[in-house]
């Protein structure tokens, strides 16, 4: 157990080394000691974490400087420290070195918990392999892990629907090592579509980021595997509530030539545990499948990456990796009343490659050249029956075909100095269609496109600790098919205005000409209405975003206070007129938003416990052109006020977190019942459904077989929503799409109590 007395006066006049402070050790592990060190001395470690493995040190109580603690370590371990610049502590043991460059980079350590990061340039940094224990999550899911950030909700309780900063859920890039992944997730979004045990980084950005990124409006989630080829054979599997996977990582030729693989499953068709039911019954509720009981019904889900790692020499590494993401759904559920019958089908399938190398010219010079491909096709059909008749068929169908090529050089000019130079040109195929067929087909409507893109880019960096750092760069990209030229200028400063106060300024222009055709401007229907079409520069022109953000950082004492604002603006966003392919209206209007939104978060370290809370402002509106008489209204996706907390205590190898998320409800539009059934007089999303809130639980336990064996293993238990609270979650109308249809009310409620249990095995 960890015992810490501080007493840090906020910006101290003397050095770390003067500086002394209580700390004391007992049997703790290194890498836990030096996340308290780093707090206590405000210092930063590097390291390999192979280096740390097996290693533990102990100290008596007593006020000791950063240096005596350092020279105790040494004495207790094999390892030696290098200081530089006063703040930044290599660690290696004479055999491995760490790279200061990366470690200058970062501004804040285990930002909610070990394992996440906030960098200089704005961005956060995910590590799912050393990532703390986080509230209701046994395991670090890739995307739920990220919506514990501040600016960002999901107000559908789904892992990949979540918004960020007022964005739309489809302004959100996604990228796997390379890969433009367009699946939104196995169980309709419930559950990330990419394993996290197989992910090494996550980098989540939010604000100001590098020219090198494009195509979407709001943010970027970058996902890589391992880099490096591993000495040893390495593997895990394990299972929980909803599926089990195994991983590994092995060399094929020693320093040369490694090979990774993960696959994840599904295991409903053996056994439906509570968790699966509890999921399936918030996705499939207001719908037929919800009373559907027919024991062949198929909801099943299947991922897998494959990724070579090859380096011939010092100079040059290459990689192959791909990765495949598939979803099947075939329920049938049978009225033995009317002796009708419906069918859903649905497969959504994600599959993508990418080739990468990288090439060190020289000391100065290094250039990575990269190539992706990414296919996903959506398929469904929701067929009735009469009298064992087909009497209809509504089909969707959703198909992309996206595909580029990349190079960039990074030039070193001295120190403080740096520049960046890349081109890619991005081919994108995109078709959908929407097909009702009862005795005749009708299409309600249907697209085949194609944009080819060409984009140069350029960013400078200048880093002077002393005065600040700097990064400004600028993307000019020309859409070949629609003959259009965008220009995005990007622009971040950092400076250190005092000790520990920190300053961030960033701004960035942005365009997108992907996204998802919406149902309604009231409505967010998910399982029949989103897919994903190409911009055409008329009735959908290019999507613009603008950004600027001002925010301070403050670290002492093992306290942390980051606050943010932003300002941001999108433009030329499309929405479908009253009606999803209303027969009498089925325009889409174009429109704006504009969003105002203040970002806070507050965390303390003390004694093995971590506590933080976030809290979020967001203040967005909408305004269509000739729809609502051109006047502005609450966006849908605007959730004003949204609050998260946790406790997370750490005892040797049990961890245990607790956390409440509070937050303001979505906003619809209200409706009453008239003479021709349901009318809309009371205005644009008026109304606002009540607050929601919920308590999780976490707790997971690392355990050895025995101390020769290398085999390890962990368990985990967590709860959602310990309350049971029943959150209304959305308000959503159905069925305007026919003449003959009245509009339904679809309610939709949040998860109920939700337990769930992990298993996993290490060697």
């Amino acid at each position: 157990m960890i015992i810490c007395f501080l007493v840090v006066l906020p910006y101290l006049a003397f050095s770390q080394e003067e500086a002394k402070f209580y700390i004391s050790f007992n049997s703790e592990t290194l890498q836990n000691a030096f996340e308290i060190i780093e707090e206590v001395y405000d210092v930063r470690f590097s390291y390999y974490d192979n280096i740390l493995v097996d290693k533990t040190i102990s100290f008596e109580k007593e006020k000791r400087s950063l240096n005596q603690v350092l020279s105790e370590i040494e004495i207790q371990t094999d390892l030696r420290f290098e200081i530089v610049n006063n703040r930044y502590i290599i660690v290696n043991n004479n055999r491995a070195e760490a790279d200061i460059q990366e470690l200058e980079k970062v501004i804040i350590n285990s930002y909610l918990t070990k394992g996440i990061s906030k960098r200089k340039d704005g961005s956060f940094q995910i590590n799912p392999t050393n990532l703390g224990i986080l509230p209701g999550l046994t395991e670090p899911d890739v995307l739920e892990s990220i919506q514990l950030l501040p600016g960002v909700v999901s107000p559908n309780e789904t892992a990949s629907g979540f918004l960020v900063r007022g964005g739309k859920v489809d302004q959100n890039r996604l990228i796997w090592d390379g890969i433009n992944i367009y699946h939104k997730g196995h169980l309709f979004g419930m559950i990330s579509p990419f394993n996290p045990n197989a992910t090494k980084t996550i980098t989540f950005i939010n604000k100001g980021s590098n020219p090198r990124y494009g195509e979407r409006a709001s943010s970027v989630i970058s996902m890589t595997t391992n880099t490096e080829i591993e000495d040893e054979f390495k593997a895990q599997i394990g299972f929980n509530g909803i599926n089990a996977d195994a991983y590994f990582d092995a060399p094929i030729i020693k320093d040369k030539l490694g090979i990774q693989a993960s696959v994840r499953s599904s295991y409903t068709n053996l056994y439906q545990s509570v968790t699966f039911n509890r999921l399936a019954d918030k996705v499939f509720e207001s719908t037929k499948i919800e009373n559907g009981d027919n024991p062949n019904n198929d909801f099943s889900f299947l991922d897998f990456n494959i990724k070579l790692n090859y380096k011939p020499n010092t100079n040059n590494s290459v990689f192959v990796s791909m990765i495949s993401i598939d979803n099947q759904l075939d329920y049938t559920v049978n009225d033995s009343d009317t002796n009708e019958a419906f069918n859903d089908r649905m497969s959504i399938k994600n599959t993508g490659y990418s080739f990468g190398w990288e090439k060190q010219w020289n000391t100065n010079l290094k250039q990575h050249t990269s190539a992706f491909f990414s296919d996903y096709e959506l398929n469904y059909n929701f067929i009735t029956f009469e009298s064992n008749q087909q009497t209809s068929d509504f089909e969707k169908r959703n198909l992309i075909f996206d595909s580029g090529i990349s190079t960039e050089f990074q030039q070193k000019i001295n120190d403080n100095n740096s520049v960046t130079l890349g081109y890619q040109y991005v081919l994108k195929d995109v078709g959908y269609a929407f097909r009702n067929t009862t005795n005749l087909e009708f299409i309600l409507d249907q697209d085949e496109s194609i944009i080819q893109t060409h984009s140069l880019y350029v960013n400078y960096d200048y880093k002077n600790p002393k005065l600040f750092d700097l990064s400004i760069g600028a993307r000019a990209t020309y859409f070949d098919e629609l003959d259009a030229y965008r220009f995005e200028p990007r622009l971040l400063l950092y400076k250190q205005l005092f000790k520990n106060v920190k300053l961030q300024i960033s701004g960035e222009i942005k365009n997108q000409i992907i996204s998802e055709i919406d149902e309604t401007i009231i409505s967010d229907l998910s399982l029949e209405n989103r897919l994903w079409r190409l911009a055409d520069g008329n009735d959908f022109p290019i999507i613009n975003s603008k950004q600027v953000s001002l925010g301070f950082i403050y670290t002492n004492s093992g306290w942390t206070f980051d606050i943010d604002n932003y300002y941001k603006t999108l433009d030329n966003i499309t929405a479908l007129s009253f009606g999803f392919l209303n027969p009498e209206n089925s325009q889409f209007n174009l429109g704006d938003q504009t969003i105002y939104g203040v970002d806070i978060f507050l965390r303390k370290r003390f004694n093995g416990f971590n506590t933080w809370v976030s809290y979020s402002f967001n203040n967005s509106e909408s305004t269509y052109h000739e729809f609502n008489n051109d006047n502005s209204f609450t966006s849908r996706s605007n959730v004003i006020h949204s609050v998260t907390t946790s406790l997370s205590y750490k005892i040797s190898k049990f961890k245990m977190a607790l956390g409440w998320r509070w937050q303001t409800g979505k906003p619809f539009t209200g409706s009453a019942l008239g003479a021709n059934g349901l009318e809309f007089n009371e205005g644009i999303n008026t109304k606002r459904l009540p607050d929601y809130h919920r308590l999780d639980f976490s707790s997971t336990y690392d355990f050895d077989f025995s101390k020769e064996s290398k085999l390890k293993g962990k368990v985990g238990f967590s709860i959602r929503n310990i309350y049971n609270r029943n959150n209304l979650i959305s308000r959503e109308y159905l069925g305007n799409n026919d003449f003959n249809n009245e509009i339904e009310v679809i309610d939709k409620f949040s998860l109920g109590f939700t337990p769930n249990l992990m298993f996993r095995l290490y060697w």
